[in-house]
């Protein structure tokens, strides 16, 4: 089986929710599974976390660990409950209303979120269903807006609203997520994805929580919107992977500034030295079509291009007519770009960590030496990030570790071959072992050199960097 340095990320949905379809999938090139609270039930997070974990047991050895990833709702304003559409004309005149659904006239349009009234002034801009609907304020009064429609189109039931170049004051934690959050934790996943991340006191309010409850789960923060965008480095230093989540960010932000936004914080994560994904309409089309537009296979390649550690589908996956296709789709794509180099991004890397600068040679001593790959040996999954850090070009690096956490986090980390090892003993020990995995499992011929990188062996980390021949 050909591995990736590119992860792939996939949300399961109603199309996909079954050992058979997560099974597939996982074969196909998945490698972390999504499960997206904005419209998964308990019931589904649990089902979908119980038929991963039987499908890690049984294919893990083979196709790699299979993580799981919840992502919280966040606070979303979205349209009242309605159980016909709305045809909205162009030019029409509609009041948006905060009073409650029972009080609200058959040609308005309720809103759960009673600040919008005092955030919104005349002339701003509110647009509905990821910018397909749009509306231009003309007055206001305690519970209403009178807007004008300027783009059309059908609205339907619990429409996601957004104002543009506004703050919402909303807690960045609902009380939804942190219910949602708690049984995920409880169930034992291994990301947790915050959605509209403001600043690092996000951040910071997340970490609260998963340290109360003990749980070792990686934070991936959602930028979304222009504060989170200003504030970019700080929120990148504070976690520990990066989303680029371009949906929100297209309406947000200037669409035609999306390419630019998106390197911006591309460049970000690589400064920084943490793990990236970049996420929404990768293959859109393929919700319906088996085949994706041109524009959107090179969009992927520009992504990978760009060092992304993970890429992430969405409907082409949950709701799509052809999910296999899709992550197949993706793997194809990333096998392809992969044989090129990167834009660069990790030259700007900073770090004043010595075990980094370890790395940086460990990459650069394999290259000289022509290894295979590099091995690297990790209990916390520290040295595989600085090793990702590094992105070695056309160089697997296999990551041995005997930690089931670690095992499952290294699923999103970039340029990764995850193996397990039942445990880690003396540095001898554990390299004839790891040299056996790659001869029988891996199908290393004899002779090969490989550069090994350790961070469990010696504290100084002495003897950590050594050219091993299988």
């Amino acid at each position: 089986m050909k591995f990736t340095r590119t992860k792939i990320i996939a949300s399961i949905g109603p199309n996909t929710r079954s050992f058979k379809s997560i099974s597939q999938l996982h074969k196909a090139g998945m490698n972390v599974v999504r499960v997206n609270m904005s419209h998964a039930s308990h019931d589904d997070l649990k089902e979908t976390i119980k038929i991963v974990k039987k499908v890690n047991k049984l294919q893990h050895q083979k196709y790699g660990p299979l993580g799981i990833l919840l992502d919280t709702q966040g606070p979303e304003i979205r349209t009242g409950e309605s159980d016909e559409k709305l045809d909205l004309k162009v030019g029409e005149v509609i009041n948006l209303t905060v009073r409650d659904n029972k009080d609200v006239e058959t040609s308005s349009i309720q809103v759960n979120y009673s600040g919008i009234i005092s955030s919104v002034k005349k002339g701003s801009k509110i647009t509905i269903d990821n910018g397909l609907i749009n509306f231009k304020v003309l007055s206001k009064d305690k519970f209403s807006l009178k807007c004008r429609v300027v783009d059309g189109g059908e609205l339907g039931s619990k429409r996601h609203v957004n104002l543009p170049g506004i703050r919402v004051d909303l807690p960045s934690i609902t009380k939804k997520d942190k219910k949602d959050i708690a049984l995920a934790l409880k169930e034992g996943v291994d990301f947790v994805a915050l959605s509209f991340v403001r600043s690092k006191s996000d951040v910071l309010e997340l970490k609260k929580i998963l340290k109360r409850r003990n749980s070792l789960a990686k934070v991936i923060s959602k930028i979304e919107n222009q504060e989170g965008l200003d504030n970019i480095h700080e929120i990148t230093k504070e976690s520990d992977i990066v989303m680029v989540a371009r949906g929100d960010l297209g309406i947000e932000t200037d669409l035609a500034d999306l390419p630019n936004i998106q390197r911006r914080i591309m460049y970000s994560t690589a400064k920084h030295g943490k793990r990236s994904i970049v996420a929404t309409h990768l293959l859109e089309s393929m919700i319906e079509n088996p085949t994706p537009t041109r524009a959107e296979v090179t969009d992927v390649a520009n992504a990978i291009y760009e060092g992304a550690d993970a890429v992430m589908l969405s409907g082409e996956t949950s709701i799509g007519r052809h999910p296999i296709k899709c992550v197949e789709m993706l793997k194809r794509i990333a096998l392809r770009t992969e044989e090129f180099r990167t834009l660069g991004y990790e030259q700007f890397l900073e770090s004043e960590s010595d075990w980094q600068n370890i790395a940086l040679s460990a990459r650069d001593l394999a290259s000289s030496v022509k290894a295979k790959g590099i091995i690297v040996i990790t209990r916390s999954g520290e040295t595989a990030d600085v090793v990702s850090n590094t992105k070695p070009f056309r160089m697997p690096v296999y990551a041995f570790t005997d930690s089931d956490v670690t095992y499952q986090q290294l699923s999103i980390k970039g340029g990764m071959i995850p193996i397990k090892l039942s445990s880690l003993k003396t540095q001898a020990i554990t390299i004839r072992s790891v040299k056996k995995i790659l001869k029988e499992n891996h199908k290393i011929k004899k002779g090969n050199k490989f550069v090994l990188l350790a961070g469990v062996f010696s504290a100084a980390h002495s003897d950590s960097l050594q050219i091993i021949t299988i």
